[in-house]
């Protein structure tokens, strides 16, 4: 565990959306670094298909995997 340093309106902005969304400030914060690097890493998928990967588990358990994950079909 580190300490991350952060600018006081993204602290704010984090506090807000903690409080509307129920979670801790850590927890609020670790959630936007979980879609932010799962964004970078799979430029394809928007925020809905992102959230499903969460919460199917499909980030590898711990530290989120850095390839991209394919997008399922469709029509399947």
């Amino acid at each position: 565990m580190g300490i991350v340093k952060i600018s006081d309106q993204m602290h704010e902005n984090l506090r807000i959306a903690s409080g509307a969304l129920s979670r801790s400030i850590n927890s609020q914060a670790e959630h936007w670094l979980r879609i932010g690097l799962l964004a970078e890493t799979n430029p394809d998928l928007n925020y809905s298909e992102l959230c499903q990967l969460l919460l199917r588990g499909e980030t590898g358990g711990g530290p989120l995997r850095l390839t991209p994950v394919e997008r399922e079909l469709q029509n399947a």
